[in-house]
């Protein structure tokens, strides 16, 4: 067998695989003889088959299947043996008069070859690591949720405000007639407000859709139509009063702080408002960090300028998948992940370069560190050790699981590297401040 690489360009090449009689007719005819062994065929005796008679019935399909055994394991080995460092895979080239009669065969197969490139994470414009703290405002909301979560709903007969209605929108030439259930305060304009306020259980009243709610799709879930006709529905509804109801916050307690927080857990207001600040705070700490990722992803795919075997990729992109793609949507899947494909080139050379990796400690740590967490929402805050390890084992024993979990972990690697390498400033700011820096 011979094995010869020719580089057409610093991104692609082409693999020539000479295969002669001598490197698979042992192997073929060690086939045949298990066949003969084995075969029924009807006026021989078990084995007594002539080798003629079972050459020519499987003789070919033998032929195809140990050649391209042979083939793959040839290539892959080569490939790895060269550490040639290939995008896809290898691509087959079409041979329009190949013969399988022949005794000696030849192969070729393209390869989309990986760009060499320069990277530096010496950034000179620092890039920002958002600290996102909790504010008192989002403090004050959490307090008020919790406090709604664990009041008492108490019946009234008059509506005002702050109370939930309950009760049937009607409108006959519409079409509608839908129980529902809102919050005054739900009502977006002054006038529909003005004209529920004050009504009593079982009364009627009259309301316009124009400003009824805050923006069509709530109009459309309270009304119970399609979205699409809440944009342009102008008409007035009748709203039939079934229940009124008055949602009366829990008291500040120890009873409350015992429910919400765990036995003991909690003694006051003010320590109940620390641990909703650090446990916000600890949320805020991992979309700052995806956020940093993020930006650090960016501008590393940004620093650097290299080509990509494009022209291959599309190729390959058609191979892959069981329904085939055509070039025009091979070359629309390309350009989209183009991208993606860049920085996983960069963040290769990043860990190869570092001698970043996750163990199978680092692994266990994180399923340990996850199952605790679940584990304290269902009160079981103190498992021992051995539980947790024995349940960690068996979550990643999910092939699946622990692939994701490897990548999560190596993200997690790759941050902290970064954190430390790189020029970064960090910048406080409340959770509304994130939003609009981030998303806006």
């Amino acid at each position: 067998m011979d094995i010869s690489l020719e580089n057409k360009d610093a991104l692609n090449a082409v693999v020539k695989v000479d295969i002669a009689k001598e490197d698979y007719s042992e192997k073929v005819d060690g086939v045949l003889n298990n066949y003969r062994k084995t075969a029924n065929i009807p006026g021989f005796r078990k084995g007594m088959v002539p080798k003629g008679m079972i050459k020519k019935q499987y003789g070919q399909a033998v032929l195809v299947d140990e050649v391209n055994r042979l083939l793959q394991d040839s290539l892959n080995n080569y490939i790895a043996e060269q550490k040639l460092d290939i995008l896809g895979n290898p691509l087959p080239v079409q041979q329009d008069n190949f013969d399988w009669n022949a005794e000696n065969y030849s192969f070729e197969f393209e390869l989309g070859l990986a760009p060499e490139f320069e990277l530096s994470l010496d950034n000179k414009e620092p890039i920002t690591h958002y600290i996102v703290t909790a504010d008192e405002e989002m403090i004050d909301n959490q307090v008020k949720m919790i406090q709604k979560q664990y009041g008492k709903i108490v019946s009234q007969n008059e509506v005002k405000e702050g109370y939930t209605i309950e009760g049937v929108f009607h409108n006959e030439e519409e079409g509608i007639e839908h129980n529902t259930s809102f919050n005054i305060d739900e009502v977006d304009g002054k006038t529909n407000a003005k004209q529920i306020l004050g009504a009593k259980t079982g009364e009627q009243v009259t309301v316009k859709t124009n400003k009824l709610f805050k923006d069509d799709e709530t109009l459309a879930s309270k009304l119970g139509i399609d979205a699409e006709k809440a944009e342009d529905l102008k008409v007035e509804l009748t709203l039939t009063i079934n229940e009124i109801n008055e949602n009366i916050p829990a008291e500040l307690n120890q009873e409350l702080f015992d429910k919400y927080f765990g036995e003991g857990e909690i003694t006051s207001e003010k320590e109940m408002r620390e641990k909703i600040a650090k446990d916000s705070e600890q949320t805020f700490a991992q979309q700052g960090d995806q956020q940093l990722l993020n930006d650090i992803t960016e501008h590393l795919i940004g620093s650097v300028d290299f080509e990509l075997p494009s022209e291959f990729l599309v190729k390959w992109l058609q191979t892959q998948g069981e329904q085939k793609m055509t070039e025009e949507e091979a070359r629309e899947e390309f350009e989209n992940s183009k991208k993606g494909l860049k920085y996983q080139l960069i963040e290769g050379k990043i860990i190869k370069a570092n001698d970043l990796e996750v163990s199978q400690e680092d692994l266990k740590s994180m399923a340990i560190d996850r199952i605790k967490a679940q584990m304290a929402q269902f009160g079981q805050a103190n498992l021992p050790d051995d539980q947790l390890e024995d349940i960690a084992m068996r979550v990643l024993s999910n092939q699946d699981e622990a692939r994701k979990m490897a990548e999560q972990a190596m993200s997690q690697k790759l941050l902290d590297f970064y954190k430390e390498k790189m020029n970064l400033k960090e910048e406080k700011v409340t959770y509304k401040e994130f939003i609009d820096k981030v998303y806006k």
